[in-house]
């Protein structure tokens, strides 16, 4: 399970645009725009939910249950050890 919440702080964390993981993912850019407009649970084919979460791995986000979290937010996304942290853009 995803939230869109998670997808945007993942995002936002690894440094990359909706159409840069929309290019990494395989995906089109309107399937992340919809994926990340919703409030909860992202819902969508497996295969496409798989293909976005791996590009976020190969990007160095790991998404972590939300009782993980340390940001308080419950976001429950990181940094994979060992990958530095993108400025803000």
């Amino acid at each position: 399970m995803i939230t869109a919440a998670q997808m945007r702080a993942a995002r936002a964390l690894a440094g990359i645009d909706q159409k840069t993981l929309a290019g990494r993912a395989g995906v089109s850019l309107p399937t992340i725009q919809r994926m990340e407009a919703s409030d909860g649970v992202v819902r969508g084919v497996v295969d496409t939910l798989m293909k976005v979460i791996q590009a976020l791995d190969e990007a160095g986000v790991e998404l972590i249950g939300e009782n993980q979290a340390s940001d308080r937010g419950g976001r429950g996304v990181r940094l994979k050890p060992g990958v530095p942290q993108n400025p803000p853009a």
